[in-house]
Order: structure tokens, then C-alpha cells, then sequence
């Protein structure tokens, strides 16, 4: 969630101000009073020890307020779950999936709901009426389910189920309680994607500033082998568009991939209605998900996968993802430690509007019209060898279709244009407006940037690093053209206490190859001006259990505030520092006990899965929950 939204719906007169209650964490019903507060301190808790604990999601952690009149305030933190997959609101199961008319998807247990609960908004709409004003605030929560690991259960299917059926999102509506802050959910629903041809991997968000959800579609499927030609060496690509398109339109040929990779816009009106639009404008790649600077205009793009790139878009207008110019990185190393140090110059791709590209996708746009390809060399200086997420090609762009390379074969044409595309599981962004500074998640540094050719030459890491992109304004493109932003990346460096704990492949007795008490997989990532906080949620098979942390840029220090259950990705992490006067740690999890927890070596495997199946549902259940006080939301972390 973009903090500068949330900070901007605080009304006037309790900016700067805090809701305190009045006791210390495990009292009684707290009254409210208002301090200044002067910092936030996040106090960790340890690894999970017992099997119970290995299974669930939960807090241990504890938050200390200190305010500007002396006096501190040390609360307990408490994971509050709001719903889980396969769970009924209403009528609707959470999570569940449909097809293109908008009917349930079914199997032999009725109907298939997602175990991915992932992006997550928390939206506070104006004019929306609770039922029970008196004492209820409503609130909207848009969720995204990015897919179903475990098969259908139809007597035929095994293995992953990963991109081989449509992805969803739900809308929840909630009560917020006035006194106490504590969500209830009052209703749940799909929100309906059949006018833009269904959902694809929906992994992680942002809430705009304008109030609206901005998610994303990962690992946009290859056009080229959905046209039947070869797969090229060493693609990373392994989505299923043609079961996909079986299960959503009933057909496996109807899905068009250039209908994929997108950015699906989400917007919730005051009576609880969802719309969807998906943007072309941005760029079609790998996309984790996008974060946005402060002018509303300048976003950065993580890309996912194997030999991937470094994306910025630059809009039009603010506001508004409908039009404006895209951007691809070539990275200049000037240091190996800890990551690497590197500075950034931008190729620009070309400028368009969704509807220009969107004419294209529905004249019937392929692949073959945009580049002639060879998966070996074919001995002709007139085509281009590059190396991506796709493998490894050789290219030649067709004349005339600059622009459609750009905005439907982003990676590929930057490539061909030149810029690095060898970064290696680029996850989520977050921005820290004070400081003009984007973060970038490397949940495993491999590939590309770990071997000894190209742009990247740095020492492989399992764990991850996190990178800290500087801006400045005044920037040029490589032509020499001025880009029109404040916000233009002009280096990337590693920050060394967040450089993943990575063992080189050694496990310990459980069979963690990550130390556990450092990062492992950095995945989700939301940054908290106001308290000068990075919150970092993990994905990781190198440590059996995945965490939630707080890490303060000043002061430097790493707190583990959330375990979720073993096998389970910690996911759509969102901070909503204010909301009347109270604060969020949104966080939810995926697919818990995935794989049946082979890596774990415990002696408690037995007990551990036992749990995880009783807990979640047989691995089916997913949670979508916040981190609050004992009787419900965090004080506002705001100054």
C-alpha cells in the first residue's frame, strides 16, 4: 500500500497526532487519547520452535511507541485472521474460481478455490455506508489469488496446478470497529474479469494514490511457442496457456498471450462495485508488481524469473496508467560486495497509449509479425543474439513494429536495444518519499547476475539482497533526450544487513540452508515513511519457515514480527499506517505445507504436517489477516 494515500485521508485535525489507548497491551477495553508520537521501535521475537508453531501463522513480536512527551507504550502483537481460501462469506467462497461467464469452476469437492492468497489493498472509499455507523467504519479490501498449487481433484490430475488455471481477485468488504480498530468482514465476492479476458497470475500490488488497486499479471506467457514455434534453450518460461485457456473460455486455443502481463486496474465505488481495466501502456514482462514515486507519474517495474530487466514508466499525466513512455536499464557494475554497486543509464522503448497497443493485440497481433527469430545461430549479421527470461535468441525486428516490440515484447526489445537483462527474481518495489529512494527485492541472486559475463558479475546468493535505487531529476536518456520525470534511477546498491543469510547449499539439522536469523527469499516489500520502516515478507525454499520483518533504516535494526506455517510464501504485505486513527500490517500467506514439506528434516515432520493439514484445510486454506494489538489495530504510526 503507498503510504502517501493513507497519510492523505488523516483528517486535518489529528495529523501529527496518534490514538494511544490509555493501558498497556492485555487490559482492558482502552480509551483513546491523543500524543505526539517521536518513534516506533519494533522488538523481535524468535524462531518457531514447537510443531504448533511451525504450522501456524502467528506474532510474538512486540511494538514500542515512544512520544515526544517522554512516556512509552509497549504492545504485544496479534495476527487477526480475517478469512481464508475455501472458506463461504455470503454465498461466495473465498478465493474461488470461475470462468469467462462468470461460473464456477468445479471438481469432485465442489468448487476449486485458489490456496494463493497474495496483493492485498486495504481501501478506505468516501461516501461508502456501513450498516452500523454508530459504530462501524467500512472499509474495502481487494485481495488477489495468484493461482492453485495443489491439482483439481477430478481423478486425473496431478502435479502443480501453477498457471494452469485462471487467477482471481476478491473483494471483501469490512466493518471497522471505531473504538478498538479491530476488521470483521461483512461480505465477499469475486470481482469479475471476463470483459478483459480473465486474470493471470495475480502476484502483488499497491494501493494508488488515487485510491484504486494496481496489481499485476507475473510471468507473462511466451507468444512465440503459444504461436508453435520452438522454445528456445534455457527459457524460464513455464506457464500453461493452453490450460488455462481450456478451463476459462472451455477452449485451449482461445487465450491470446498478448491478453496476459499486463496491469490490471481495480476500482471500488462507494456502493461496493467492482471495475477492472487492464494497461498496456506500462510494458508487458515478468511483473512482480509496480511501485510509484510521489508525482504520481514515475513507476518502476520488478520483473521476475531468470535474466530479466529493470523497467520505468513514466505516465503521461499523473493519476493516470493509460499513456506515457517506458523505459529499460543498462546497469554499469562498480562493486561486487554484498550484491554489487551499480550505476543506471535508460534506453527509452517508445511511448504509447493503452488503446493504440490494445488495437493491435485485437487486430490480431503475433509474434512473427513483430520479429523474425532463430533459436541458433543463423550467421547473419542482421540479427541480434540476445539472452532473457525466454532463452536465448537470435533477433530481428520486422520493419515498422517498434512500437509493438516495446509494449507487447518489452524484455526481448530491450534487449535487443541493448540494456541488461540478467537480473534474477526482481520482486517487489517500495518507495521512501523523504529520502527520493526506490528498494528493489533480489529474492535469490542466480543466474545471470551470478555468472562471469555481461553487465552483473556478483558471487551467487540464495538468501537474496535488497537493492536501493538513488533518483535525481534532470535526467537524460542514452540518446541524449531529457526524461521527463524527478524520479529517475541513477544507481542501485545493496544494503549489507539485508543481504540474505544463505549457507552456500549447507543445511542444519532441519535442513535450513538460510540462517534464521537473517533475510531469506526477500519477496514482498512496503516501506513506512512516517516511522522510517522497511517491512520485508519472504519466499523461500532455502528455510522451512518463511517471516515477516521490520527492518528501520536508521537505526539499522532487523526485527522478525511474523512466522507464517511451513512450505507457506508470506505474501501481500501492506501497511496502512492510518485509517481513523488506527494502523494495519496486512499480511497474508500461500499455499502452507507445499510439496509436503520435503526439505524439512525435523524429527517433528510428522507432527508438523499433521497440523498443517488440520489447521489449513489438507494445504487447501490460505490466510488473508493483519498483525494489531491484542484487542485489534495498531496506535496510527504516524508523527
Amino acid at each position: 500500500m503507498k503510504v502517501r494515500t493513507v497519510l492523505s485521508m488523516v483528517a486535518a485535525s489529528t495529523v501529527g497526532m496518534v490514538m494511544v489507548p490509555s493501558v498497556q497491551a492485555g487490559g482492558s477495553s482502552p480509551t483513546e487519547i491523543l500524543a505526539n508520537v517521536k518513534s516506533v521501535e519494533f522488538i523481535g521475537m524468535d524462531a518457531p520452535a514447537s510443531a504448533a508453531e511451525k504450522a501456524d501463522i502467528y506474532t510474538k513480536a512486540k511494538i514500542k511507541y515512544t512520544y515526544r512527551n517522554g512516556r512509552t507504550r509497549t504492545y504485544d502483537l496479534t495476527y487477526h485472521q480475517l478469512m481464508a481460501t475455501t472458506e463461504m462469506i455470503n454465498g461466495n467462497v473465498v478465493g474461488g474460481l470461475y470462468d469467462v461467464k462468470n461460473a464456477p469452476l468445479m471438481d469432485l469437492d465442489g468448487q476449486m478455490a485458489s490456496d494463493a492468497a497474495d496483493g492485498t489493498s486495504l481501501i478506505d472509499i468516501p461516501g461508502m455506508k456501513s450498516a452500523t455507523p454508530s459504530t462501524k467504519h467500512p472499509l474495502a479490501m481487494v485481495t488477489q489469488f495468484e493461482y492453485k498449487e495443489l491439482p483439481p481433484n477430478d481423478g486425473v490430475s496431478t502435479g502443480s496446478f501453477w498457471s494452469k488455471l485462471p487467477a482471481l481477485m476478491g473483494l471483501a468488504m469490512l466493518d471497522q470497529d471505531k473504538k478498538t480498530g479491530a476488521l470483521d468482514v461483512v461480505d465477499y465476492k469475486p470481482v469479475s474479469f471476463s470483459d478483459v479476458h480473465g486474470g493471470w497470475i495475480h502476484c502483488g500490488s499497491t494501493l494508488s494514490d488515487w485510491n484504486t488497486h494496481v496489481g499485476s499479471e507475473e510471468y507473462e506467457p511466451d507468444a512465440k511457442t503459444r504461436e508453435g514455434l520452438p522454445k528456445a534453450s534455457g527459457s524460464d518460461d513455464g506457464t500453461d496457456i493452453a490450460s488455462f485457456s481450456k478451463y476459462y473460455f472451455g477452449d485451449a486455443a482461445t487465450a491470446n498471450p498478448y491478453h496476459y502481463g499486463l496491469v490490471p486496474e481495480v476500482t471500488v465505488d462507494r456502493k461496493g462495485s467492482a471495475s477492472v481495466v487492464k494497461h498496456y501502456a506500462p510494458g508487458r514482462f515478468a511483473r512482480e508488481m509496480q511501485e510509484m514515486a510521489s508525482d504520481n507519474r514515475t513507476a518502476i517495474g520488478g520483473d521476475d524469473g531468470k535474466n530479466t530487466g529493470l523497467f520505468m514508466f513514466v505516465a503521461d499525466r499523473k493519476n493516470d496508467l493509460s499513456s506515457g513512455s517506458l523505459y529499460a536499464a543498462k546497469v554499469t557494475q562498480t562493486g561486487a560486495d554484498h550484491g554489487g554497486s551499480y550505476t543506471l543509464q535508460w534506453i527509452r522503448l517508445g511511448h504509447a497509449s493503452d488503446e493504440e497497443i490494445k488495437a493491435m493485440v485485437d487486430g490480431g497481433i503475433k509474434f512473427s509479425h513483430i520479429f523474425d527469430v532463430s533459436n541458433t545461430d543463423p550467421g547473419d549479421p542482421t540479427f541480434t543474439k540476445v539472452v532473457t527470461y525466454m532463452g536465448t535468441e537470435w533477433l530481428r525486428l520486422k520493419p515498422g513494429m517498434e512500437k509493438a516490440a516495446a509494449f507487447l515484447e518489452t524484455r526481448r526489445y530491450a534487449a535487443l536495444l541493448g540494456a541488461t537483462t540478467e537480473f534474477s527474481k526482481m520482486e517487489y518495489i517500495a518507495f521512501n518519499d523523504k529520502d527520493k529512494k526506490f528498494y528493489l527485492t533480489i529474492s535469490r541472486v542466480e543466474a545471470g547476475m551470478a555468472d562471469t559475463v555481461g553487465d552483473i558479475r556478483v558471487a551467487r546468493n540464495d538468501g537474496g539482497i535488497i537493492l536501493e535505487m538513488s533518483t535525481a531529476s534532470g535526467k537524460k536518456d542514452t540518446s541524449g533526450n531529457p526524461i521527463d520525470s524527478r524520479f529517475v534511477g541513477t544507481t542501485l546498491t545493496s544494503i549489507p544487513e539485508l543481504v540474505g543469510g544463505w549457507n552456500g547449499g549447507v543445511k542444519d539439522a532441519e535442513g535450513n540452508q538460510c540462517s534464521q536469523d537473517k533475510l531469506c527469499g526477500p519477496d514482498n516489500l512496503r516501506y513506512v515513511d512516517s516511522i522510517r520502516t522497511l517491512f520485508i515478507g519472504e519466499d523461500t525454499s532455502r528455510r522451512n519457515n518463511n517471516y515477516v520483518w521490520a527492518f528501520n533504516v536508521d537505526t539499522r535494526k532487523l526485527s522478525r514480527i511474523l512466522s507464517v506455517p511451513m512450505g507457506a510464501e508470506a505474501t501481500g504485505l501492506t501497511v496502512a499506517p492510518d485509517y481513523n486513527g488506527f494502523a494495519y500490517i496486512m499480511s497474508n500467506f500461500q499455499h502452507p505445507g507445499e510439496g509436503n514439506i520435503s526439505n524439512y528434516l525435523g524429527t517433528d515432520k510428522a507432527e508438523v504436517l499433521s497440523a498443517i493439514d488440520s489447521k489449513w484445510n489438507n494445504k487447501k486454506k490460505a490466510a488473508i489477516g493483519y498483525i494489531g494489538t491484542e484487542h485489534g489495530a495498531l496506535p496510527a504510526l504516524t508523527k
